[in-house]
């Protein structure tokens, strides 16, 4: 993951990670992920490649497999959006 909070991998076309509320640790990691074109990802690929390759703590506890990030009209991830659809 780099400073901007993005998993790179060959197979992930974009991915955007946001914070969550969580009752045990407070909050977890939620990934949204857009696959590269042409490449069928599941929940359980992208949670597998994180078990992987990052610490425990860096894991997603929750992965959504999406067509689109929601971009601001400088392209970047307007992160509150895909916040809100996992806080309970």
């Amino acid at each position: 993951m780099n400073g901007d909070g993005y998993l790179k991998v060959c197979d992930f076309g974009e991915t955007a990670v946001v914070g969550v509320p969580d009752a045990h640790f407070g909050e977890v990691c939620a990934s949204f992920v857009v696959p590269a074109t042409g490449v069928r990802l599941t929940a359980e690929d992208v949670i597998a490649f994180a078990k992987e390759t990052m610490a425990n703590y860096k894991e997603p506890r929750h992965v959504e497999i999406i067509d689109a990030l929601p971009l601001n009209t400088t392209g970047k991830v307007v992160k509150d959006q895909p916040q809100e659809r996992t806080t309970p």
